[in-house]
């Protein structure tokens, strides 16, 4: 009997350990979703928490002596899900580059 016992739990933590893999089914609600456009990106951290704050230059003119960048959202993120964020950023600029290319940054001096 002590054996059929020990059967069935190894059955039942074998079960237990398939549906831990599964990963559970998503289903992404965009009802409520909006779209922006930004082109400026900017990134203030606390030991909680990450704030990214995203802005459109609409300034092309390189030789002005100030420029305006209009913020429009604030994101705000644990660091765990800024490091996920990030990950995944990464991985989508790979796939991207090894499809059109290496996008070339230029490094400009920082603004005093």
């Amino acid at each position: 009997m002590a054996s059929s016992e020990a059967k069935a739990t190894e059955t039942k933590t074998a079960a237990k350990g398939q549906a831990q893999a599964v990963a559970p089914k998503l289903k992404w609600d965009t009802s409520n979703m909006s779209s922006v456009y930004a082109n400026v990106c900017n990134v203030n951290s606390t030991q909680e928490e990450m704030v990214f704050l995203f802005g459109v230059n609409e300034a092309w003119d390189a030789e002005m002596g100030e420029l305006k960048i209009q913020l429009t959202n604030r994101v705000v993120m644990s660091p765990y899900a800024a490091k996920r964020l990030s990950l995944i950023l990464n991985n989508v600029v790979e796939g991207y580059e090894s499809r059109f290319g290496e996008l070339k940054i230029e490094q400009k001096p920082a603004v005093k």
